[in-house]
Parts: structure tokens; sequence; C-alpha cells
């Protein structure tokens, strides 16, 4: 199965694409879409949307994991990130794909095997996982990994499941 995560962002989308094959995981490639500053944000979505488009028709994902928005302090920021998640669900419906969606505690608890895990070991863990010689940036894109790494551990668990009934 090919997953492609994404961690939605208005300046960067961070994305990392993994083959999860029988409980063994791949690293194929990592990333960001980037928006430059001072441009009106309608055309940094359309940006974020033609750029989603070209890395789902690139790897085919057999599925997407989208990170859920977490609103800090920042109301602003965060309703702009809303409206940059909003166009790459948007390119995921188009293509025919169901995004499956995860907290933050519940991508660490996935991969690090506690929900209030630290950034710094989310990320050493998924290039652990991966088996990755140095650390994925930009940090969005190793946030990305670690979504897809969530998502295989939670399709490989829904497997498990359907074959013991």
């Amino acid at each position: 199965m090919i997953i492609l995560g994404i961690d939605p962002g208005y300046a960067i989308v961070g994305y990392g694409v993994i083959r999860s094959e029988r409980g063994q995981l791949t690293h194929i490639r990592h990333g960001a879409i980037t928006t430059p500053a001072g441009v009106p944000l309608h055309l940094r979505l359309q940006e974020i949307y033609s750029d989603m488009l070209i890395l789902l028709d690139t790897f085919q994902p057999d599925a997407v994991a989208v990170e859920e928005l977490f609103f800090n302090t920042n109301i602003t920021t965060g309703i702009q990130v809303a409206h940059a998640r909003g166009v790459i669900l948007l390119a995921c419906a188009q293509k025919g794909i169901t995004p499956a969606e995860y907290t933050p505690s519940e991508v660490k608890q996935s991969v690090v095997g506690y929900g209030r895990a630290e950034k710094h070991q989310v990320m050493e863990m998924t290039r652990m996982m991966l088996k990755l010689p140095r650390m994925p940036k930009p940090d969005d894109a190793a946030d990305a990994l670690a979504l897809a790494i969530c998502h295989a551990h939670v399709a490989g668990s829904q497997l498990t499941k359907r074959s013991d009934m």
C-alpha cells in the first residue's frame, strides 16, 4: 500500500510518501509544497490545490492521511490553515480518495507509543522506522511521514482484526 501523509499549512504543506507491505515500511519521498509570503491567500490556496493534484497523480496513493486541525492561541493562523486543509481535502475528493484524519496525539501514540511525546521523539522514531540516514527536512515533511506511518499502523491493525474474525 502506498500512503501519502499530509501536514497541512498555508505557507508550508509537508508531504511524505511511504510503502507499507506486510508490516515493512519503506520511504519513497518527502518534501513540501511552499507558498510565498505576501501573496494573497486565494492564490496560495490555488498553488496548494494544484500541487496536491500533482502529488496525487504522481504517487497514486492507496491512502492519504491528513492531520486534523489543532488550534493553538493564534486563531487567524488556524483559520488560514483550515482553508489550506479544505483545498487538500477537495483535491483528494476529486481523485476519489477518502482521506484518513488523525490528531497529533494519535500520531504520537502510533509512532512513539506515547500520546504526549515530544516533537523530536516523533521525528527520531520516524527516521528510525524508515531507516533514513538523517532527520527529514523540513519538519513539516517529517510530520507528514509520521502521519503516513500512523496510517500504516492503523490500517495494518484493521487488517489483522478482520483476518482474526
